[in-house]
């Protein structure tokens, strides 16, 4: 294969024009039918409508609940903190800077997957117990901070 062998896949569609007369095969109604809304300029129904009648996501029963003031915490496990330095404290806007954590939410979470070979202090404002294990383990500390 040469490069002026090479073909490219995108292939762009042209516009579908309408109303230009009967030989172009779209005149006459332009593809929208006789009369009624859908024919109509600007004539559409919102998504769900049913004309009236009761619409599906309103027949169907709800079930369960979702708890509007949860915290949702940044998950950051414990295999992700090898990538500091020895003897680093780790605090949520390092972790933030360093690109570990994208958004912070209500606060950082760290979980036990993974192993760690260096001595950290983290700080964070949640451990599991493996995770606080894993880090005293290696020589480190586990350090809750309360959200702000």
């Amino acid at each position: 294969m040469r490069l002026h062998e090479v073909k490219s896949k995108r292939t762009r569609q042209s516009r579908k024009r309408v109303g230009r007369g009967p030989g172009s095969g779209r005149g006459g109604m332009s593809g929208r039918g006789r009369k009624g809304q859908k024919a109509r300029s600007g004539g559409s129904v919102r998504p769900g409508f049913e004309g009236g009648q009761m619409p599906l996501q309103r027949r169907l029963p709800t079930r369960g609940f979702t708890n509007p003031h949860r915290t949702e915490y940044a998950v950051v496990n414990v295999s992700d903190l090898e990538r500091f330095d020895e003897g680093a404290e780790i605090t949520p806007d390092v972790l933030l800077e360093a690109r570990v954590v994208r958004d912070m939410k209500d606060g950082v979470a760290v979980l036990g997957d993974g192993d760690l070979s260096k001595r950290l202090i983290v700080k964070a404002h949640r451990f599991s117990r493996s995770a606080a294990e894993k880090i005293k383990a290696a020589g480190g500390e586990a350090e809750v901070i309360q959200r702000a």
